[in-house]
């Protein structure tokens, strides 16, 4: 599984305190000039209203390497879309894949390919153009539909937990209660639970002002490096944020990992070894997934 989120890397720029103007360099591309006016100018932002635009500097410090960040974000993209769609369309195409763990497991493929298109087209875009900048309205979709995609996924991995659950834990019990009925109201609640997270967020955000240099350490739209921007109170905004994290972060890892002490208390009190190591190798897959993904979001 892709894990997206990466710390950026810190910016350093030499500024003219005397110069107020952006000085004639017409061999500086359109992104450069406008970061370059972005740091000369930035004492002047201190009376401005919210940017009609923001500009993402992540990776820009290194010149050298953005043909080779471009072909390895490249390389990524495809790999991930291409196995993604290998997944769905497998699960589609098999008959006897038709069941509750593969409707799991191809909305979960679905969800990561939204969630990797709507970041890193935009990033192999900025390496080849340099054009760093991205319009408010813009930057706002691309922070909705990320945190969407993000809250869905942690909801889909602790349901796929709690199928395993049932599989392993509640065998006989399996078929009856994880019916289709069941299996199609969690996925969907899982997509509307981040959907909705997401729209509270982005809403609340979009009211707040940014006076400061349009500029962020980052290569997308995330919630943390555009907050930093905020002039106006965000007491609010921190303390709902807080909330729906919780709610659609720390509630269903918490839930996930109750899951699997139960799985593997359960796996290690089958007698026989050959029936430990199937069940084992069963739910390993969904268990690395989960370690990935919560392993990267905790560190950042």
């Amino acid at each position: 599984m892709l894990s997206l989120a990466v710390a950026a890397s810190q910016f350093l720029f030499a500024t003219n305190t005397e110069a107020h103007a952006l000085p004639q360099v017409p061999f500086l591309p359109r992104g450069e000039k406008k970061v370059l006016q972005c740091f000369m100018e930035k004492e002047e932002w201190d009376n401005r209203t919210s940017p009609v635009e923001f500009l993402l500097l992540a990776l820009r410090n290194v010149p050298k390497l953005q043909m080779p960040l471009f072909l390895l974000s490249l390389i990524i993209y495809m790999g991930t879309m291409f196995v993604n769609i290998l997944i769905v369309v497998l699960l589609v195409a098999d008959q006897h894949l038709h069941t509750p763990m593969s409707v799991f497991l191809g909305n979960f493929s679905s969800v990561e390919m939204c969630c990797t298109s709507r970041i890193l087209p935009r990033l192999l875009a900025s390496f080849l153009s340099r054009d760093r900048a991205l319009s408010a309205q813009g930057c706002m979709t691309q922070l909705f539909f990320f945190g969407s995609f993000a809250g869905t996924e942690c909801y889909l991995l602790a349901t796929t937990s709690s199928d395993w659950y049932l599989a392993i834990c509640q065998p006989l019990l399996y078929a009856s209660l994880m019916n289709w009925k069941l299996c199609l109201q969690l996925v969907a609640g899982s997509w509307l639970a981040g959907l909705l997270m997401s729209t509270i967020v982005t809403r609340l955000f979009f009211k707040s002002q940014c006076c400061g240099p349009n500029a962020s350490d980052h290569f997308f739209c995330d919630f943390a490096p555009l907050l930093e921007l905020a002039c106006s109170d965000s007491t609010v905004l921190r303390l709902v944020t807080f909330i729906i994290c919780f709610l659609d972060v720390v509630f269903p890892f918490v839930f996930t990992l109750a899951s699997y002490i139960c799985i593997i208390a359960a796996i290690l009190r089958i007698p026989a070894t050959t029936g430990r190591q199937k069940a084992f190798s069963t739910c390993s897959s969904h268990l690395i997934v989960v370690t990935l993904f919560y392993g990267t979001l905790i560190v950042v």
